[in-house]
C-alpha cells in the first residue's frame, strides 16, 4: 500500500507540472491526415570471460532486446492509435545456464472520436502476455527450477469504452467501463483457480511523457482496473522509464515496473532494470 501511495503522489506531481506548462496550439491547417509509424529497437549486451584469473570471478553473459512501436491513423473526426511493445532478455552466470530476465508482449489499440480539443469518447482493446516459459529457480545444489508461467498462460485481454482527456502531448488519461479476460492453461493462479476469469469493471489509464532536457525523457504509464463485484480490490500496473540519450545510437535507461494484483499475490511486485545499450530508430 505504501508503494501505491508513493506512485500516486508521483503521478499527481507529474500532472501538476504538466498542467503548468504552456500548451502549444497546433494550427488546424497544418494537421496531416493518414497513417504515421514509429519504431525503435534497443539491444543491451554485456559479457565477461575469465581464463586463469587468479583474483577469482565467474563468466557472465547477458542480453536484452526491446522493440517499441506506435502506429497512428489521424483523420478529421477520428484518431486510431496502436502501441506495441516486445521485450526479451536472458543472462548466464557461470555454469547455471541461461535464465530469463525479461519477457513481455504488450499490445494496445485505441480508437477515439474527436469531440473537442481535450475530451474524446473512445473504445480500446489491450493484450498482455509473454513469449516463453517462466521459472522460479530453487536454492538447492541441483539448481532445480519450477515453471510458473508460459506463452499465453496467462494472457490478459481488456476491452473498454469511455472518455479520454488530453493536455498537449505530454499528458493523457482515460476512464471507462469494460471487460477483462484472463486466460490460463496450466497456471490458474493468475485467474483465481479457473481456466478463464472474466470480470466487468472500470479501467483507468494515465500516461505522462516529459522531456526533462533535450536528451532526457521520462515516460510513465499507470493502469488501474477495478472489478464491479469488488471495487476495493484494484489491480495496479505501472511502467516507468527514464531514458538518457548519450548520442545517436547509445542510450542509458532506468526502468521500474510495479504490479499489484491480489489474485496472484498480496504483495506488490517490483521489477527494476538499469541498462546501457544500442538503440536504432527504424522509422
Amino acid at each position: 500500500m505504501k508503494n501505491i501511495r508513493i506512485l500516486v503522489m508521483l503521478f499527481v506531481i507529474a500532472i501538476f507540472s504538466t498542467t503548468l506548462a504552456q500548451e502549444k496550439k497546433e494550427d488546424k491547417d497544418s494537421v496531416k491526415y493518414g497513417w504515421t509509424h514509429g519504431l525503435i529497437s534497443t539491444l543491451n549486451l554485456s559479457q565477461v570471460s575469465y581464463t586463469n584469473w587468479a583474483a577469482g570471478g565467474d563468466n557472465a553473459l547477458a542480453y536484452n532486446l526491446l522493440i517499441d512501436g506506435r502506429s497512428i491513423n489521424e483523420e478529421q473526426y477520428t484518431n486510431w492509435t496502436t502501441n506495441y511493445k516486445f521485450s526479451y532478455g536472458e543472462a548466464r552466470l557461470g555454469s547455471l545456464g541461461l535464465r530469463k530476465t525479461d519477457d513481455k508482449i504488450d499490445l494496445e489499440s485505441i480508437l477515439a472520436y474527436k469531440m473537442s480539443e481535450h475530451w474524446d469518447p473512445y473504445g480500446s482493446a489491450t493484450f498482455k502476455s509473454q513469449f516463453t516459459t517462466g521459472y522460479v529457480y530453487n536454492n538447492d545444489s541441483l539448481h532445480t527450477k519450477t515453471a510458473v508461467s508460459d506463452f499465453l498462460d496467462p494472457g490478459i485481454a481488456t476491452e473498454a469504452v469511455g472518455m479520454s482527456y488530453k493536455h498537449a502531448e505530454s499528458f493523457r488519461t482515460r476512464l471507462g467501463i469494460g471487460l477483462r479476460e484472463t486466460f490460463t492453461k496450466n497456471y490458474t493462479i493468475y485467474s483465481g483457480g479457473k481456466k478463464t476469469l472474466v470480470e466487468g469493471g472500470f479501467e483507468s489509464v494515465t500516461e505522462v511523457q516529459l522531456e526533462l532536457d533535450s536528451n532526457i525523457l521520462f515516460k510513465a504509464k499507470l493502469e488501474l482496473f477495478a472489478p464491479i463485484k469488488t471495487l476495493d480490490v484494484i489491480t495496479v500496473r505501472s511502467d516507468n522509464v527514464l531514458a538518457v540519450k548519450v548520442n545517436k545510437y547509445i542510450v542509458a535507461s532506468l526502468g521500474v515496473q510495479l504490479i499489484n494484483d491480489k489474485i496472484v499475490t498480496p504483495r506488490t511486485q517490483i521489477k527494476e532494470g538499469l541498462a546501457l545499450g544500442l538503440t536504432y530508430t527504424v522509422f
